[in-house]
């Protein structure tokens, strides 16, 4: 297939290079900054820098916008479009019928929409393997569907056929599961960096919490720590330390001690 990049990030960096070794051609990547174009359009074997947003002469099959949620408007506002290409956004939160009202608000030509959502976190630089990863695909148009379901079960062995509701559902839980998560082990290193301890002490444990999680139906039960058990006595003493470090820290325990409790305890 032929595609295209609107963005050049994280996303399309991981993507455009997965696409390439499946044996799709990527033809244009355009970035607002064209230096984190070029950058991508060198690591891929044949694909030129995009300098606008005019597309309409683009051979192109399929343009992906991988761009931030909040700059996807812009974009649509802006861009010119050959007819009958297909544009497909990745984000997790953007309901299909809103892009679809907006292609057709600003777009002169006909064009298919679709979501091409790749739940991951995604990384420059960091090595990821593409067939675990879920996609979730949605176009109101069946024989559009059909060509991105094919497309990403080029890369990847999960693709599932979602509506906007259920994606943005996902969405919310992955950023508990994700997000959040990842935030907890940023507060978990700068404690014990504030106390010259090495982080490299916790990553056992943290695996362990990982891998129990991966191999559970319902990670519920797998939950430990003194909340669990009630041992408000360590607690008072964690929230006795905290008094001397960071308030932040001390809402973020006393929150999640107080739902653990409520979880496990008060039932």
């Amino acid at each position: 297939m032929k595609i295209s990049f609107i963005g050049a990030g994280n996303v399309a960096w991981h993507l455009a290079q997965a696409f390439e070794n499946a044996g799709h051609w990527i033809c244009e990547v355009y970035s607002r900054n064209p230096d984190h174009a070029r950058l991508l359009a060198s690591s891929l074997y044949d694909t030129n820098v995009q300098p606008d947003l005019n597309f309409s002469e683009s051979e192109a099959e399929l343009i992906i916008i991988a761009v931030s949620d909040d700059a996807i408007e812009h974009v649509i506002e802006q861009i010119v479009l050959p007819e009958n290409a297909i544009l497909a956004h990745t984000s997790g939160t953007r309901s299909l019928a809103e892009f679809q009202k907006l292609v057709e608000v600003y777009s002169d030509v006909y064009v298919h929409t679709g979501v091409f959502y790749p739940l991951q976190t995604f990384t420059k630089g960091v090595e990821m393997y593409y067939r675990e990863i879920p996609f979730c695909i949605e176009s109101r148009n069946e024989l559009i569907e059909s060509r991105l379901i094919k497309l990403a079960e080029s890369i990847s062995d999960s693709v599932t056929r979602m509506d906007s509701d259920e994606r943005f559902i996902l969405h919310v839980g992955a950023v508990f599961a994700s997000n959040f998560t990842n935030y907890l082990f940023t507060v978990s290193h700068n404690l014990l960096e504030r106390e010259q301890i090495s982080f490299e002490l916790l990553k056992p444990l943290i695996r362990t919490t990982v891998n129990k999680v991966l191999l559970a139906v319902d990670p519920a039960p797998g939950q430990t720590g003194p909340a669990r058990r009630g041992d408000w006595k360590t607690t008072s003493r964690h929230l006795e330390y905290l008094q001397e470090t960071n308030q932040d820290w001390i809402e973020i325990y006393r929150v999640l001690t107080d739902k653990i409790r409520d979880f496990y305890i008060a039932k």
